[in-house]
């Protein structure tokens, strides 16, 4: 973490065979990873790492991506550099000093604002945020921390290594700042969502957002789904959301590696056969990215990590490797293309035709959709026409006046899903207790023929 992160492997020996992890050890090791990563005593300070267990040829390996860090770490009071297969302790001021100016240069989300204090946050988004976290993982122990233990552990308060005084970081402002703070700490910056597939000189459609990264995250997803379909797609059993697989990666690397000093925005442009996403940023490399042979370098680790732990993000390169794995069954065989330019990111996502097709709006569903009008059940339209945005499985129930919870969800939920009339907000983790269920294009378009909209 003090140099450029890496992988560690468990499980692999020197010549690089496969000797494989005890079975019965697996789950304890990755436990014990997991608590010792998060004890200031062992590392501080703490960085919550998520151990990932595989197997290879029948034998289990443990694999621990490790993020190159912001901040400079210590094992039992000690700073370590670590090069091919050795270890090497920093022991003087100015060899710490050194690290500390070369984190700086790369990551300004750790700049100290002496201003900013807890009145210029807000309580109710670290509400959001551990309930985020529950729904991650429902023992995770960040979740029961105060307001200032969460900032402590989260990597948001930081000493200033020229004044040498402790406050509150440009990182912890952009998370969890008003929206009058992330201007005063960062004025330009912004997020842009545009839609051009009919006016490319101007817009269709637009999304500008100054706002905490918590909010711009759900917004610009919001965005996407608004104005990009998402065809049924199957894998082994288990249907998946194509576009969510897609664009929640990309929509973290805008969050995540954009840098904030910038004043140039970071946009999501919709085009009708492609979407392109430019964001400012500090180079690691210059020119194409190949998705089979390049090294993630995480822009700015403390947001990255905290969007791992609130699942927004999974780690550090898996953006490349998601997109450049899924987006052949979205866009037909596309591929993806991402590329460092001396000052922007760039990447462009091609678009099958109907992936970028417009949406059906309700208002001329009836004259443009009409294949949208299949033979409903009364209880699947009674459910449709008391949906009202996203709504948990029980405050559907209430609508339509349901005791009974099993009747439910065989006749009304599950047959809407089945007709892909309602969605899912987490089609991902169809059992989270943060579920709910939205009308789909095609299910706001039956609704609005059958109301006579």
């Amino acid at each position: 973490m003090n140099l450029d992160g890496g992988l560690i492997v468990l499980g692999v020996a020197d010549n690089g065979e496969v000797a494989g992890v005890n079975p019965a050890a697996v789950e304890r090791l990755k436990v014990e990873v997991a608590n010792q990563s998060n004890n200031p005593n062992k590392l501080d300070p703490p960085y919550l790492l998520f151990p990932h267990a595989e197997q290879i040829g029948g034998k289990w390996i443990i694999k621990v991506q490790v993020p190159a860090s912001s901040q400079v770490h210590r094992t039992g009071g000690e700073v370590f550099l670590r090069s091919e297969d050795g270890d090497y302790r920093l022991k003087g001021p100015y060899q710490i000093a050194g690290l500390v100016n070369r984190k700086l240069s790369f990551y300004t989300e750790q700049r100290v604002l002496p201003w900013l204090g807890m009145g210029n946050l807000r309580a109710d988004l670290f509400t959001r945020a551990r309930d985020l976290l529950r729904a991650q993982r429902q023992d995770h122990p960040w979740q029961t921390l105060s307001d200032e233990e969460l900032l402590h552990i989260g990597g948001f308060i930081h000493k200033d290594p020229l004044s040498s005084e402790t406050g509150y970081t440009l990182a912890a402002a952009l998370m969890f700042g008003t929206d009058g703070t992330i201007q005063q700490a960062a004025p330009g910056m912004s997020f842009d969502g545009l839609l051009r597939r009919d006016n490319v000189d101007r817009y269709d459609d637009r999304l500008l957002l100054y706002t905490n990264l918590i909010d711009t995250f759900d917004l610009l997803m919001g965005f996407v789904n608004k104005h990009l379909n998402d065809p049924f797609h199957l894998e082994g059993n288990e249907r998946i959301s194509l576009r969510d697989r897609i664009f929640r990666e990309l929509v973290s690397n805008l969050i995540a590696h954009r840098e904030y000093t910038s004043a140039a925005p970071a946009t999501m442009t919709i085009f009708r056969d492609r979407v392109i996403f430019r964001n400012p940023h500090v180079p690691h490399i210059r020119g194409r990215i190949d998705p089979a042979h390049f090294t993630p370098f995480p822009k700015n680790p403390t947001i990255c990590r905290f969007m791992l732990q609130l699942g927004r993000y999974e780690q550090v390169g898996s953006g490349v490797y998601n997109v450049t794995k899924y987006l052949p069954f979205y866009s037909h065989g596309a591929l993806p293309q991402f590329e460092e330019q001396p000052d922007l990111f760039i990447t462009t996502i091609p678009l099958a035709p109907e992936a970028g097709a417009a949406r059906v709006a309700p208002e001329v569903a009836p004259e443009v959709a009409p294949e949208v009008t299949p033979e409903v059940a009364p209880e699947v339209m009674n459910m449709l026409s008391v949906m009202h945005g996203a709504m948990t499985r029980h405050e559907i129930q209430k609508e339509l006046g349901l005791k009974d919870e099993k009747h439910f969800r065989e006749n009304y939920q599950q047959a809407g899903v089945r007709l892909g009339l309602i969605e899912m907000t987490i089609p991902d983790k169809p059992n989270s207790r943060l579920q709910k269920y939205r009308l789909t294009t095609k299910g706001q378009a039956l609704l609005a023929k059958r109301e006579g909209k």
